[in-house]
């Protein structure tokens, strides 16, 4: 793919906009979670309130970003963390929809979006961000917010400060949100539905994965629904990484807000040396959760730049790094989560795609994927107690939370 096609991805996934209001501060009935600002006007896309809320617990602190700013907070999010591009990782937004207090069905629900995703692109308009935002040259501008409302759910979302964060701190929040939505509504229980990334950290709750600060499963979650939700990990950055390695490195032309394999790369002609891009810097805490090997499962693309090297660690012709092995002993919880378990109590739904189609992006090819998650790994039973069901639809990964197939499906597992 050439750089103006990267520039498009690029461009695409940074562009939003809109003006909002602010009403003060108070504090929430939970003690350890203060209500900082409720905006009520203003709000794009369709949601009706949005709550900023931060989690008092010693153990958040705050995390690193990438220095260049590709992983700053823009448009909307931005100005709903009071106009802050790197929020500190202790504070989260809670959106609510329409009919947050007057639908019809008892169960409310909450939506949890994946990396470098936000409410507005998952759930409320898919092109909040342009062409190619959603996976397809052309994407919708309602999403599943505006589907589950239209059949009298009470749905709220959750927005997390650091794009790629740290999956404790996303599970915490999670746990939060939960709390916050059932004390707003008086339900016993939340429906939790979580894509990608928010599909594995949805889980972390569930599952009782956490620091020594963090919260046990309260027994809040009546239905848990995957997404594209890697269960069992995922290798796709560095079983393609000199591809991967293009869109992010800025001297290749890239600025795609995702770790690279590598910290090393030769663009045109030149050693290039970014450590703070790649999976052995800091910019992006919450990747290497999910890393797990699938080289004994699907064999490596070997006609790939670099293969061998990228993915068993060492120097190449083009780039060099450490390997998947060296950053899932640095902290994947793929092992972990499975180790855990979910509670037999929960029912979990896993929800895949099996069309490696995602627009202007170089999709997971060697074996059944999204694109990006092996449909193996989405459809993994391992440590889910409760399977209550599992699809696959020819989706690819970013089409999970916004295709009217997807959320027909959606709408019958919840019942």
């Amino acid at each position: 793919m050439g750089r103006r096609s990267w520039s498009r991805v690029v461009t695409a996934l940074a562009l939003a906009a809109g003006a909002l209001s602010a009403t003060p501060a108070a504090a929430t009935a939970a003690a350890s979670v203060t209500l900082e600002a409720t905006y009520t006007s203003g709000l794009e896309n369709g949601w009706a309130l949005v709550e900023r809320l931060k989690d008092n617990a010693t153990g958040f602190q705050a995390e690193t970003y990438p220095p260049d700013g590709r992983g700053d907070q823009t448009g909307q999010t931005r100005r709903l963390f009071g106009d802050i591009a790197r929020p500190h990782s202790s504070r989260f937004l809670l959106y609510h929809a329409p009919g947050w207090q007057t639908g019809a069905k008892s169960t409310p629900v909450l939506l949890v979006h994946g990396a470098n995703q936000d409410a507005d692109l998952a759930w409320a308009n898919p092109n909040a961000r342009g062409s190619y935002g959603c996976g397809r040259v052309s994407c919708p501008t309602t999403g599943l917010m505006q589907h589950l409302t239209g059949q009298g759910y009470k749905v709220f979302a959750i927005g997390f400060p650091h794009v790629t964060g740290d999956g404790y701190y996303w599970a915490e929040q999670i746990h939060d949100a939960v709390a916050r939505i059932r004390a707003k509504t008086g339900a016993a229980q939340v429906d939790v539905i979580g894509w990608s990334k928010g599909a594995f950290n949805a889980r972390m709750y569930v599952s009782s994965l956490r620091k020594s600060w963090g919260t046990a499963y309260a027994g809040d979650v009546r239905k848990l629904v995957l997404l594209g939700g890697p269960n069992k990990g995922f290798d796709w950055g560095y079983r393609h990484g000199w591809t991967h390695d293009f869109a992010i490195f800025p001297e290749c032309g890239g600025s795609l807000n995702a770790p690279a394999p590598h910290t090393q790369m030769v663009c045109y002609g030149l050693w290039r040396n970014h450590p703070e891009l790649s999976y052995e810097g800091d910019a992006y805490p919450g990747s290497d959760d999910m890393l797990y090997r699938w080289d004994d499962v699907y064999p490596l693309p070997t006609t790939e730049q670099d293969w061998y090297t990228t993915y068993y660690g060492g120097t190449g012709f083009y780039t060099a790094g450490r390997g998947i092995q060296w950053a899932i002993d640095r902290g994947s919880l793929v092992r972990p989560l499975i180790d855990a378990g979910t509670p037999s109590s929960v029912p979990v739904y896993q929800l895949c795609g099996n069309v490696p189609d995602m627009a202007l992006l170089h999709n997971e090819h060697t074996g059944p994927s999204d694109g990006a998650v092996f449909v193996a790994s989405c459809a993994a039973g391992d440590g889910i107690a409760n399977r209550a069901a599992t699809a696959t639809l020819a989706l690819n990964h970013l089409a999970l939370g916004w295709s009217a197939s997807a959320m027909s499906q959606l709408t019958t597992w919840l019942g």
